[in-house]
């Protein structure tokens, strides 16, 4: 029996509960900034089993607590007209990487998956902020696609570099969260269609990702009460340093 199997056999009740506890965390912080559910899930969840199968596991949480804050948003034509070269570039990143990296030891997936915690949360920290002028959104938003494809291929983290992309074009606070939630729901889609290809996908599995949709719908509809009632710069940098420290860990456990 594989490690995602036994999170759901009664002896096992342990593991249950904290997974459980992950999703509900994962879904508090993307409820309260409007990303983070994979990137604290597979980050906590890797501790317990293989970035991988971390991954399989929150693709249905991801699925439609995405889709959710892509429909609330002002504007969904809008965004994909503007937005579909990267997420053409997002789809072929993702096959591309499984195919070009299909056999990734767990250990390189599980550095790699903290390099991009480091970098997302160096980012978040230093309140990095630029433009991306319209002629240059172009040609690199197809580009930041391929590359967010890649990462996800490899760790099932998506978020870079995606998020700086999307956070350098100006736009609004309502349009930016749709447009991470568009990004966000076509990356796991494409990751679900390379997991399911991979034999990484399959019907039990997903039994076990649909049972996480509750703790992280439960999370996600916290987070957005606490996001009415706290200070988010506050929380966001509590939220990036928790992802420096993690990020680090996974780091020192490839050179130890």
């Amino acid at each position: 029996m594989d490690t995602l199997s036994s999170l759901f056999v009664p002896d096992t009740a342990h593991s249950l509960l904290l997974t459980s506890l992950v999703f509900v965390l994962a879904g508090t912080v993307k409820g309260t900034i409007g990303l983070g559910l994979p990137t604290v899930a597979v980050g906590l969840l890797s501790l317990l089993m293989s970035p991988m199968e971390a991954a399989a596991l929150l693709i249905v949480p991801s699925f439609f607590t995405n889709v959710w804050q892509l429909l609330a948003g002002p504007d969904f034509s809008g965004q994909i007209r503007r937005m579909w070269p990267m997420l053409l570039g997002v789809c072929v990143g993702t096959f591309a990487g499984a195919a070009l990296f299909p056999d990734v030891h767990a250990e390189w997936a599980a550095a790699g998956l903290g390099l991009a915690l480091i970098v997302y949360a160096l980012m978040g920290l230093a309140s990095l902020q630029w433009r991306i002028p319209a002629l240059a959104e172009r040609w690199l938003g197809p580009l930041i696609g391929a590359l967010t494809g890649i990462v996800t291929s490899m760790t099932g983290v998506f978020v870079i570099p995606a998020v700086p992309f999307l956070q350098a074009l100006g736009l609004n606070k309502d349009d930016l969260v749709q447009a991470m939630g568009l990004a966000f729901t076509v990356s796991t889609v494409a990751l679900a269609v390379n997991l399911a290809f991979a034999g990484a996908f399959h019907a039990d599995r997903a039994g076990a990702s649909f049972f996480a949709l509750f703790p992280s719908m439960a999370g996600m509809m916290l987070g957005q009460w606490l996001r009415n009632r706290m200070n988010a710069l506050v929380f966001k940098r509590c939220f990036f340093a928790g992802m420096l420290v993690l990020g680090g860990h996974f780091i020192w456990g490839f050179f130890a």
